[in-house]
């Protein structure tokens, strides 16, 4: 399906959030669209699949005018959109929600969503349990669900926003080979993206967005410099790699199993030091995210010793672990690190003392100002969260975490962030580094975890191999490893 979208504008309050954008993108083509966060990208897919109307400006498909009102009219001309932050009911299994917008009802079509389900999971690589319930699944599991949801209902355009932010390196290539195959079918496919490399890899032709603006277009073979200094006018480096001493150790396991809902994690047994940053990597689902949430007293290991500053902690909450310094940042914002509805101002207010019983919010929004400026959130003290860019949202978690900490936590900390946005989210952990904070955390991006990380602990099915040291490992390495490959030689 032809795809033209001509002066598209769209405001929010004072921000212009698409200036002006035309574009146009033929049948069979996997079209890139790049930009820095806040640059208008999402507010444009979300157009064009009828979750926002424009301001101004038309939506032609095959040559005719269309008339997009809501979803349903997208859903009906063959669009379809995989959203950063995946559309589902959490209280239903994988199975009610894959058959979510098809029409006859629920129950007469389970059997026969079931084994498309399996079908489609096997066509990509992926492992989804249609039984289990949504609210258990992980936020790469999700995407993955929401994206086998789409295909299946028939999206002739299949606009994919940060699609490969919770996968590995192997479901990837999955994943780009069945693209290059559905728009060899003639599907239209809208990549939206921060990863510089997965465009290149991927994308016959990418479009740049800046503050709003369509800054220009670019086909295949790409220059990567060039690219970066048309979303940032200039050009961004990823920085140095923190080089310090580690200092005591904040927290250690020792063989500990944790009895998740598939299967049986360890026994795991590793530490973490002041100043070091230890990078958990695998496939998702694999046990790293369930190991971090063991960390923070948000699950209970079956087995096994948990230690903060020396201190046996296991089976404390998770308040218990907030009150030794222990921080947990989740991968899903909006669901568990921030509330919808709620303003900067009163997230501020709740996660900081203050004077009295009432909160004072004069004193509150001074404050908030302050915590805005010193973490280049582009919103004000009154901005709804929601109203956010992903970007700001992560900037804004970041920003409600307690400068004492002795330990963070952190699930996808650059989940969705364009390249500038990573490296200032790693700046200012590295700042909590150098100050004795130890680090923790997940990340499908490869490269996120060997540029960052002092040691590695690689996932596989439960299994989690030793220490290795990121300096010396390299992404094939890891990438072996991932997928269950030369465990003998890094056990041994």
């Amino acid at each position: 399906m032809r795809v033209e979208l001509r002066d598209i504008h769209k405001s929010f309050g004072p921000v212009h959030a698409n200036d002006g954008i035309s574009l146009t993108i033929p049948a069979g083509t996997i079209q890139g669209i790049l930009g820095e966060n806040g640059a208008g990208k999402t507010t444009l897919m979300k157009i064009l699949s009828g979750f926002q109307r424009a301001d101004g400006g038309e939506i032609w498909l095959d040559g005719r005018l269309a008339d997009i009102h809501s979803p349903q009219d997208t859903g009906a001309l063959g669009i379809g959109m995989l959203h950063q932050d995946p559309l589902d009911v959490p209280a239903m299994r994988v199975v009610d929600n894959f058959l979510l917008g098809r029409a006859g009802g629920v129950r007469p079509r389970r059997r026969q969503a079931q084994a498309a389900l399996h079908e489609l999971a096997e066509r990509f690589g992926f492992a989804l349990d249609p039984e289990a319930y949504v609210e258990g699944l992980t936020v790469g599991e999700r995407q993955q669900l929401e994206l086998l949801r789409l295909l299946w209902l028939g999206a002739r355009v299949l606009i994919l926003d940060e699609p490969t932010t919770g996968i590995s390196a192997l479901q990837k290539e999955a994943l780009f080979a069945s693209l290059r195959k559905l728009s060899q079918e003639g599907r239209t496919i809208i990549f939206v993206s921060h990863k510089l490399e997965d465009v290149e890899n991927l994308c016959h032709r990418v479009a740049v967005l800046r503050r709003g603006h369509l800054v220009g277009e670019v086909a295949s073979p790409y220059d990567t410099d060039r690219l970066v200094e048309m979303m940032f006018g200039r050009v961004v480096s990823l920085g140095s790699r923190l080089e310090g001493q580690a200092g005591k150790r904040v927290i250690e396991l020792e063989e500990i199993v944790i009895e998740d809902r598939r299967m049986t994690i360890g026994p795991v047994s590793l530490q973490a030091a002041q100043h070091e940053v230890i990078g958990l990597a695998g496939m998702e689902g694999s046990g790293q995210q369930s190991l971090l949430r063991a960390c923070a007293g948000l699950i209970r290991p079956v087995h096994g010793r948990l230690r903060i500053d020396g201190e046996d902690v296991l089976g404390r909450s998770y308040h218990g672990f907030l009150r030794l310094g222990v921080a947990f940042m989740p991968a899903a914002r909006l669901e568990e690190g921030l509330i919808a509805g709620l303003d900067l101002t009163e997230h501020f207010a709740l996660t900081r003392p203050q004077p009295g019983l009432l909160v004072q919010r004069q004193v509150a929004q001074e404050r908030t100002a302050a915590q805005i400026e010193a973490f280049k959130i582009k919103g004000t003290p009154t901005s709804l969260v929601e109203s956010l860019s992903g970007g700001n949202q992560q900037r804004t978690l970041l920003a409600l975490v307690g400068q004492d900490m002795s330990l963070l936590l952190l699930e996808h900390p650059t989940r969705g962030l364009d390249i500038e946005s990573v490296v200032w989210i790693w700046e200012k952990l590295k700042e909590r580094c150098r100050a004795g904070t130890a680090i923790i955390f997940v990340s499908s991006d490869l490269d996120e975890i060997l540029h960052y990380s002092d040691r590695i602990h690689v996932f596989f099915g439960g299994r989690v191999s030793p220490s290795l040291d990121a300096r010396t490992t390299t992404v094939d390495q890891l990438g072996q490893l991932i997928g269950g490959k030369g465990w003998p030689e890094v056990s041994a």
